[in-house]
């Protein structure tokens, strides 16, 4: 990839990981690199991935295969930076799409890896929130270590990198673990209260919607692009989900002060770090007519179609 060519995009793209977010991302570089000649699409795995005996890893697989995705055998955790780096510099392009599930430290161990490749473009893993909003100090000591990873490039001019703030996946919010919305109650529990916002995009429309930030002409460099599948409250949810289910959802608000009380007493629970960082409201929820979707009239899942395709659906199947 040319640099200095604002209309040269990337052509030789690897993906670290294959997962809830890997896979979209994986499917829609695959379609979109059909319409251009030369894109090399590839993702990295654990040998264990690859040669798992899970139906569901092997469906996988094969998925990636009929793609035409090379698949790349390493492991972002046990692998060296030098070894990491070594991987890296065999490609213009590297997203990261690992999620936390690699650990606190890896976000930063895999941006100085793309730094020290020299790679020309790099789309850290920071699909999610707004960090340098929160700021540091929040109740999620992850969002310190992805504003040290923001920091490190832009404290440099080599290579160019692109995040994607996207919200929470969408589908988290009605995770039965997190606890906001129950649907065995027939309950919805705000984080913080009925009145905060939170921004929701499903991982297929974040998949989607990166394929297009990566293939942009001209290219999209050294910026925070910002998506929205929807931005709604608390109290609008309960709205949401009592106008499609058809039946009373009662409301109730957990406190920030509530949240940081529960965290104190279980203060390594990662689940409840993230109930109390939503709890603040603070970079957590943006106006989706300023979102890179909204402005190329690109479509995406809302809450009410998301409730409709699985809470509806699939009681209906």
């Amino acid at each position: 990839m040319n640099q200095a060519d604002p209309d040269a995009m990337s052509h030789n793209i690897l993906v670290l990981g294959a997962g809830e977010l890997g896979l979209p991302v994986l499917r829609s570089l695959a379609q979109r690199a059909k319409d251009i000649d030369g894109v090399k699409i590839s993702v990295l795995l654990r040998a264990s991935a690859v040669v798992s005996s899970s139906p569901g890893k092997q469906h996988d697989i094969a998925e990636i295969r009929g793609l035409g995705i090379e698949i790349v055998i390493g492991d972002l955790v046990k692998s060296s930076i030098d070894e990491l780096v070594a991987v890296f510099g065999q490609y213009d392009t590297v997203i990261g799409c690992a999620g936390y599930a690699a650990g606190i430290d890896t976000p930063m161990k895999l941006a100085r890896a793309a730094l020290l490749a020299r790679i020309p473009r790099y789309f850290p893993w920071q699909f999610g929130v707004d960090f340098d909003l929160i700021g540091r100090g929040s109740p999620q000591d992850i969002f310190d270590a992805q504003l040290d990873v923001r920091e490190l490039l832009r404290g440099q001019h080599q290579t160019e990198w692109v995040i994607i703030s996207t919200g929470m996946f969408m589908s988290y919010l009605f995770e039965p673990e997190f606890g906001v919305v129950d649907l065995k109650e027939n309950a919805v529990h705000a984080l913080g209260s009925l009145d905060t916002a939170v921004t929701l995009t499903t991982p297929d429309d974040i998949g989607a919607l990166t394929a297009e930030i990566v293939f942009a002409q001209p290219r999209i460099r050294n910026e925070i692009v910002y998506l929205a599948g929807d931005t709604v409250t608390y109290g609008e949810v309960a709205d949401k989900l009592q106008a499609a289910l058809g039946h009373p959802f009662s409301r109730s608000e957990w406190s920030e002060e509530f949240l940081l009380g529960e965290l104190a007493r279980d203060p390594h629970n990662m689940m409840r770090k993230y109930r109390a960082a939503f709890a603040q409201g603070r970079g957590v929820a943006w106006d989706k007519s300023g979102t890179f979707n909204s402005h190329r009239a690109l479509p995406v899942t809302d809450v009410a179609s998301w409730i409709n395709a699985n809470l509806i659906s699939g009681r209906n199947e």
